[in-house]
Formats: C-alpha cells, structure tokens, sequence
C-alpha cells in the first residue's frame, strides 16, 4: 500500500523537538521514506512544510511533546508509536510501557546491571530497544517483555493489552479496524457506493454500526465480519479477522431475569412456556439449526437454557418436541411484576379477525404471525442470517418490514417470509385469506 497509510496524519500543526533532522522533499512521500531510513534515531514523525516543501524528521511525536497550530505545516506521526497496545504477539509494539506484569520496573536495554542483557540497541537496531520499554526482540509467543530491576528476576512479561481494532471478540459485531479486503483477497465496496453490488447497509440506516470507507463490518449479526466486494462476480464475502487471545470485558454476570428483550438473559430457566423442554444448543435433534455454542461464543448458549441470541422479542429454545421447533420462554420480569403481566406484550392478543387474515395477495396485511406452513420461525427482516437478502425495510419502506411479522413486499401470491432454517430459504406463512372466514 501507500507508504502514507502508516501515518496519522493532522494538518495546520507544529511540535517541539530537540531530535530531528531537515531535509529538502518535494512531497510528503518522499518526507515519509527520509523518516523511514533515518539512521540518527528512531523517526516517530515528520513535518511537512507546502510552501517551502521542507521535511523536518522527528524523533518526538505529539503524545510526547507540545503543540502548536502552524497554517502551512502538515505533522505524520507513525501509527506504530501512537498504539499503546499489542498486535499478536506484539513484535511491532513500540508503546511505552516500562513495568512487568507484577509492576516491577524494567531495566534499560542499553545498561549491563543488574542482568547483562542478550538483546542490545546495538546488536538488534530495528527492535525499537530504546530506554526500558517493553518489547518483543525475539518473537516470544507470550509477547513484549523486558529485564527487569530485580536482581533476582532476569526478564519477566509485561501486561500490554491488546489491540481490539486488529482482532474481534465474539462475533465482531464491534469490530472497528481497518481490514478492508475479504479472506479470498478482494477489495471491499465502499458501504457508501452502489457499484458494483446494490444493498441497503447505508450509513443513514445504520448509524450505529460504523459503515466507514470500504471496512469489514458485521452490521447484521453474521458470523464474523464480511463486505461487499468490487467484484462484479462475488457480491460478498467474510474477512479474515483474528479473533482476539484476550477475552471482552464482562460487564456483570449477565442477568438473572427478563429486562428489555432479554438479549442479556443468563438465567437456567430451560422450558418453554407452554411446557415443552428445551433441546441443548449443541445438539441438533429433534431439530437441525444454526446456532451452534462454537460459532457464537458470547450469545451464552450454554446447556439447554432459554437465550435470545437473534433480537427476538424475548428468550426463547428449540424443544425436544419434534413436532414444535420453537418456543418463547416464560421467564420472571426484572421489576418483580407478575411473569403474567410482564409478558402482555408479548402474548398473542385477541388481534381483530381482519389482522389474522389476508386479502387479496396479503400487501396489507399487518398483522403478527411469524410461523410458516410448515411451522418454521421467521426470520427477522432486517437480519442476513441465515440467509442474506434484498428484502430489507429501507427498500421496501411501504411494506411495514417490521421484526419478523409475515409480509408480501413484492407482490408474491400471499404473506411470506425467510425462514430461520437454514435449509430452508424462504416459505409462504401460516395464514388463512380472510373469504375463509367470511361465513364465521
């Protein structure tokens, strides 16, 4: 890539420095490769004047020195020195962290007391083993590490967290980096064209899902992040994101009762409302599904328990009644109301007869049915998983796309909708058209 792209890069702004070196450049480019084979210390930034076209080469960046606005001058600073945390094994961590993980301090690279140190500025000068900061001289697979002060602890590790932005937890769904080419090596489309693959992941319609340039994102739940690809023959594909060796921060324990949709629900509630046992996520019988524990490792589908791992209106599980596939569970609501009451939202009330039924092709129908023919649980029409699609609510903003309710947005014979089998894309719905109804 651009040799640019190493470097932050921030306009109208001068820094002090006491190391640095003056070059004549006739552009940024040419200022970067100066710093990269500086040889009079380790080059952290430039400075770049237009008008003069004058490369200053700096030992110093803005973390560690002061600032000032400068109309015509433009600071780079590599990216490398600005990261305080590790990327794999942090063979390239230049942070400033100086302290093991038991917070003793750590020993100068260059000095020979109290250890007489194998790795030196002088024998290893690309290592980056400037004053006692951590580092990954020799490829070590527990990451940065330094000698240390005491005299009886040669070298120890330091705590050096890691970089989220390079690597993913869970199912990257908050993934922010900048990988931006899938794991068969094509280019992203940028989230903001239409070229050459037509879609409804706009930033207008999902703002919170930080739809930057052409970045793998996973806006929908899928697995791991994915884009759409410049190829006109491939419309999308997964990235390949390491997933991070540190676990995510766990914000409490989750919870022990229904707040919300119950996505958080951690409870060992594990039967349906209407009495049904759950079938254990790990297990495909009685039914076939994709939900595997493995492949969603922060959704807490753990044993048999009711989860809510989709965005459904509450928890729910497959039942080891073979002829029932799902059920929603009844589990207690967090403001201490009766489980009664705190699910009136969700039980099926008397809907008038005109919305359990369809007229004509089903265009207007409004109603809540969620169940196909075959019994199969729709899938919510703003989701790509299972199965990825073009029937999303801001295309069809007339068709009242809501979460997974039957619908007929293109004018197929009746109500439809994708299904949550993965084996099965799509299916009419378990509606009657209302002249059935008409002698009742």
């Amino acid at each position: 890539g651009d040799i640019l792209d190493d470097y932050l890069r921030t306009d109208g702004v001068w820094i002090l420095t006491r190391n640095k070196q003056f070059y004549k450049t006739n552009n940024e480019k040419e200022c970067a490769e100066k710093c990269e084979a500086e040889r009079n210390f380790n080059c952290r930034a430039f400075l770049f004047t237009r008008k003069k076209l004058q490369c200053l080469t700096l030992a110093e960046n803005a973390k560690m020195t002061v600032t000032f606005n400068s109309t015509d001058a433009v600071l780079y600073e590599k990216k490398i020195y600005l990261l305080q945390c590790k990327r794999g094994i942090g063979k390239d961590y230049r942070g400033m962290e100086a302290k093991t993980w038991r917070g003793i301090p750590c020993q100068k690279w260059a000095e020979k007391t109290p250890h007489n140190p194998n790795y030196t500025p002088e024998k290893h000068p690309n290592e980056g083993l400037e004053e006692n900061y951590c580092r990954n001289p020799d490829g070590d697979g527990s990451g940065p590490w330094c000698y240390t002060t005491d005299p009886a602890t040669r070298f120890d590790y330091c705590n050096i967290p890691e970089c989220e932005d390079q690597c993913m937890q869970c199912n990257g769904e908050d993934y922010h980096g900048e990988a931006s080419r899938t794991e068969s090596g094509l280019e992203c489309q940028r989230w903001d064209a239409q070229e050459p693959h037509l879609h409804g992941f706009t930033l207008k319609h999902f703002p919170e899902k930080d739809l930057k340039k052409n970045y793998c994102r996973n806006p929908d739940g899928e697995l791991r992040p994915w884009c759409f690809t410049t190829s006109p023959t491939k419309r999308w594909e997964y990235c390949n994101i390491p997933r991070c060796t540190t676990h995510p921060r766990v914000s409490g324990l989750g919870s022990q009762c229904l707040s919300g949709k119950g996505e958080d629900y951690r409870g060992r509630i594990a039967i349906t409302e209407s009495g049904n046992a759950c079938q254990h996520w790990n297990t495909q019988f009685p039914h076939k599904h994709g939900w595997i524990p493995d492949r969603y490792p922060c959704k807490g589908l753990e044993e048999n328990y009711c989860r809510n791992p989709d965005g459904e209106k509450r928890p729910w599980c497959y039942t080891i009644n073979s002829s029932v596939r799902w059920e929603y569970c009844a589990i207690p609501h967090c403001d201490g109301t009766e489980q009664e009451i705190a699910g009136m939202s969700n039980v099926p009330v008397q809907v008038p007869l005109s919305e359990e039924c369809y007229r004509g092709k089903g265009q207007s129908y409004r109603g809540t049915t969620s169940i196909t023919v075959s019994g199969r649980k729709c899938q919510a029409w703003n989701s790509m998983f299972p199965h990825r699609h073009e029937k999303t609510p801001d295309r069809f903003p007339n068709a009242d796309l809501r979460d997974n309710y039957c619908r007929n947005p293109d004018g197929d014979s009746s109500p439809w909708c994708f299904t949550t089998d993965p084996n099965m894309t799509w299916e009419y719905c378990n509606l009657k058209r209302c002249d059935d109804h008409t002698q009742e």
